[in-house]
């Protein structure tokens, strides 16, 4: 998965020194923008020729476009301004959620070019609808591309337990994916010759919000994606926190309510998910059961604003559950920021008073002086964009060798 760069080394040899800081270089301007050298010089802690050699071989390489600021006057040297190359550069990213199926054809520099959406039935192992669809969407994006523009990846945010390095599904709820090869799938259908990157939607949300969302320049964050159920992202010293295996953050299966609990899709009682997660919400404001998904959630919310009775008190009580779950998590990793997405999103903004008072009454007071909670940056982005900064990874690591593994 990845994660911030190291800090670079400065006393290598040119030619040590060139693949790293190539790859560095190119991080600061697909995820800030247009950068000048002399402000990449600066963030680099390397002097302007160097840039200048760095930027040289990226131009070359097809991944960056240099010109001249806008309205720089005719006196002096004007720094050359760097831009990602955006026509030229790609990945394909799909988000795989309960209910519905993204893909997107996703510029380097991180803007969405195009997308397809299809709906998710929620009608049990569905591997091969899942791939055929997502597969069918992909092939269009890359044949809809710019002429020449290159795909340099491919990556994929599922909604579950996924094993690192080979896409496979281990456990994904609700639907019941147990080890379900979801990568291998996707990439034989996909037949682009690129392997699929795949990681857990929560941990590629906390991902995207860090390198371009709500938490740009917060180095310990908790990111919390409503579906279904609640999944977690943490970040810590700017590293993604994955745990021994790959299956770290479950932080919807932490314990809330011992004794007289919900059921849980885990087979347990009382976890966070199971209290606050969509059906928690709809039950709790009187919903027939037949009633599902985002839009059932956000109309939930909207009638609590309105002045619903049972619907501000179904918010009131999630809110209080979801509340403790969050003063755990302060108290255990000291975040500088609590972020909320997907239907969390919706539920914080309609239950922040008990979420807030529940972390002024719990959390140990020299931890929450300093965090701030917050809503997705990226909106229903999030975790589509976790799985285009996945898929960016090899080229932002090695720019010209996977440049030149894309050509071939």
């Amino acid at each position: 998965m990845p994660t911030s760069p190291a800090t670079l080394r400065t006393d290598l040899a040119p030619e040590e020194a060139s693949q790293p800081n190539l790859g560095a270089l190119l991080r600061h301007v697909h995820r800030d923008g247009p950068l000048s050298r002399a402000a990449l010089a600066e963030r680099m802690n390397l002097n302007r020729s160097t840039i200048m050699g760095l930027t040289t071989k990226l131009a070359a390489a097809g991944l960056v476009h240099e010109r001249r600021p806008a309205g720089e006057g005719r006196s002096g040297r004007p720094s050359l301004v760097v831009t990602p190359a955006a026509q030229q550069v790609y990945v394909l990213a799909f988000d795989v959620a309960v209910d519905r199926l993204v893909a997107a054809r996703v510029a380097l520099g991180g803007t969405v070019q195009q997308r397809r959406v299809a709906p998710r039935s929620r009608s049990g192992p569905d591997l091969a609808a899942v791939v055929s669809v997502l597969a069918r969407f992909g092939r269009e994006l890359h044949e809809a591309a710019p002429p020449g523009a290159v795909c340099v990846g491919v990556g994929a945010s599922y909604c579950g337990m996924i094993r690192p390095g080979d896409g496979m599904v281990r456990y994904g709820p609700y639907l019941g994916w147990v080890d379900q090869a979801f990568g291998t799938e996707l990439g034989e259908q996909l037949g682009l010759g690129l392997p699929v990157a795949v990681g857990n939607e929560a941990h590629l949300g906390a991902l995207a919000e860090h390198e371009r969302g709500a938490g740009v320049g917060v180095q310990n964050l908790v990111y919390l994606h409503g579906d279904v159920g609640v999944g977690g992202g943490i970040i810590v010293g700017g590293e993604v926190l994955d745990g021994e295996a790959g299956y770290g953050c479950e932080v919807g299966h932490m314990l809330v309510n011992p004794h007289d609990g919900r059921p849980c899709s885990c087979g347990a009682r009382g976890c966070l998910e199971a209290e606050v997660g969509e059906r928690a919400l709809l039950d709790e404001a009187g919903r027939p059961a037949e009633l599902i998904g985002r839009d059932a959630v956000r109309a939930v919310v909207t009638d609590a604003e309105r002045g619903d009775p049972a619907a501000q008190e179904a918010v009131r009580h999630v809110g209080d559950w979801l509340g403790i779950g969050v003063a755990n998590l302060i108290n255990l990793f000291n975040p500088g920021m609590v972020i909320f997405g997907g239907i969390m999103r919706d539920v914080y903004v309609g239950a922040e008073p008990q979420i807030r008072g529940r972390i002024e009454r719990h959390v140990l007071p020299v931890s929450r002086e300093r965090v701030r909670l917050a809503t997705a940056g990226l909106g229903d982005d999030t975790t589509l964009l976790g799985a285009a900064e996945l898929a960016f990874a090899e080229l932002l690591a090695n720019p010209l060798g996977a440049m030149a593994h894309a050509g071939r």
